[in-house]
């Protein structure tokens, strides 16, 4: 290439290190590859898959639909369901990876344990001792795959087999088991619906309830996966429908907490809780005190039916303790237990850490973050130069397609390495005066979002305050069209 326009040196030898090879970090690495830059990929486990290799629970989905929870340049016409399964997604993720040629270029078994950019790059070093340099990093660490476990008594006194459910011991039977699940979020909801006609009993002690909102995973016939195969263009078809319905009819909506779609959408859920549990007294007990969207919302056809069983009980007396036999909850009962699980979700502010990150001066990432993690646009950080992020603090999370944020985040991101590449700069990353006004702007923004109507959740910050995208979809579609250089610190 010839010289960059602020007569710099064009740099075509630009090294990009990738840290996760979970979806982001395979998207990252095929359109690195396709831009011919030089790449590794570091990923901490034996095999790729992020959040779908560490959750591996009976009943696992995705709650987004199939043909558009997947890359825009990879259609899958072989999805069995319209909400996919965990194991189908894995699948799915490992032969994209194959069929792009960019498996190999990942290093398994490798867990980054510091960056510290010095002497104008990225010097790294990894669990093994190994030492590595890069001119660019791309975080590409995922959120969900940092188990949280609950701050209760005894919980290491329990007799049976108790795990995480990003944890699930597949060597434990269950048929005819008392199952324990404490939680009531997406994971707990499903392995509820799976498990409540294999195991003896089932106690899921909750303490708060969710709203769920009635969504059948029909099948696809082997008829419509023939016309998928024959015509790809049915199945992008569906994937823009499947985004326009989803954007328009919720995403765009949950930065106003007034919204008549919003009230809508609590409409059907309260409609789904009081047309399908029949017993008053436990139709109260499932029956939140917040509005539908104060949370993630949780898709299920099959929950209600579930925790109706004979052989299901809802336990909503808080828990004192765990006991070897089991859980005692404050009311004296002792829920006599085989099996434990903790369907208690995960440590959703490490983005990179534990890994140590250090910019520029020595700037410690922990220190940076001392508040909380906050990113402009999700993506970049003061002072931490040629180092973005996907799927980063503040950005669009819950119910979206998170390979759509990705793929245009990282559209994004090209565009800023893209003036490194021409020369026109050796170092570039947001201004302060810039994260500043953004995360001024964010939280003001934040106060108005559905998730800010009164109920406690993972998209909160220790004031309260939602940490997500606040503004409408449309308009991180906008923001990622191109980046405003003049927000940038470029040197």
């Amino acid at each position: 290439r010839g010289p960059g326009a602020s007569g710099g040196p064009a740099r075509g030898d630009l090294r990009v290190a990738v840290i996760g090879a979970g979806m982001a970090g395979i998207l990252s690495a095929i359109k690195l590859r396709e831009a011919g830059l030089d790449f590794v990929i570091y990923e901490k486990a034996d095999r790729l898959g992020g959040t779908w290799r560490e959750n591996t629970y009976p009943g696992i989905a995705c709650d987004v639909p199939s043909h558009f929870y997947s890359y825009s340049f990879a259609l899958n016409p072989e999805w069995t369901h319209r909400f996919a399964p965990g194991p189908e997604i894995r699948s799915y993720f490992e032969d994209v990876a194959r069929r792009f040629g960019v498996a190999s270029m990942i290093r398994y078994g490798t867990e980054m344990v510091r960056c510290a950019f010095e002497g104008g790059r990225w010097r790294l070093k990894t669990s093994d001792g190994s030492r590595d340099e890069a001119d660019v990093v791309i975080a590409a660490t995922g959120v969900l795959h940092h188990p949280a476990y609950p701050d209760i008594e005894g919980i290491d006194a329990f007799a049976g087999a108790a795990f995480h459910s990003a944890r699930w011991d597949h060597d434990v039977p269950l048929a005819g088991q008392r199952l324990g699940v404490i939680g009531t979020g997406s994971s707990a909801i499903q392995i509820v619906t799976a498990l409540v006609d294999r195991v003896g009993e089932l106690s899921l002690f909750q303490r708060t309830p969710q709203w769920i909102t009635p969504t059948p995973n029909a099948p696809f016939t082997e008829e419509e996966k023939a016309v998928f195969r024959a015509h790809p263009e049915a199945m992008q078809q569906i994937r823009q429908e499947v985004a326009d319905r989803y954007i328009a009819g919720f995403s765009n909506h949950l930065s106003d907490m007034n919204s008549p779609e919003l009230l809508l959408i609590h409409e059907i859920c309260k409609t789904h809780l009081e047309s399908s549990v029949k017993d008053p007294v436990l139709r109260e007990k499932l029956r939140p005190d917040y509005r539908a969207g104060c949370k993630r919302l949780i898709m299920s056809a099959g929950f209600y039916d579930a925790i109706q069983r004979p052989n299901a009980k809802l336990v909503t007396n808080p828990i004192e303790r765990i006991e070897p036999m089991g859980v005692r909850t404050r009311d004296g009962a002792l829920h006599e237990l085989d099996v434990l699980v903790l369907a208690t979700g995960f440590r959703v502010d490490r983005f990179m850490r534990p890994m140590e990150v250090r910019g520029r001066g020595g700037t410690d990432l922990d220190t940076a973050w001392r508040a909380g993690p906050t990113a402009y646009m999700a993506i970049s950080i003061p002072d931490f130069p040629n180092l973005f992020m996907l799927n980063g603090p503040n950005g669009p999370v819950g119910n979206f397609s998170l390979i759509d944020v990705v793929e245009r985040e990282f559209a994004y991101i090209m565009q800023l390495v893209d003036q490194l590449r021409s020369g026109d700069c050796r170092e570039i990353s947001v201004s302060r005066g810039a994260m500043d006004r953004f995360d001024a702007e964010r939280r003001e923004a934040a106060r108005h979002t559905i998730w800010a109507s009164g109920c406690k959740s993972w998209y909160l910050d220790g004031d309260d305050l939602p940490t997500a995208w606040p503004w409408t979809y449309d308009r991180f579609r906008d923001e990622m069209r191109q980046p405003r250089l003049d927000d940038f610190d470029m040197r």
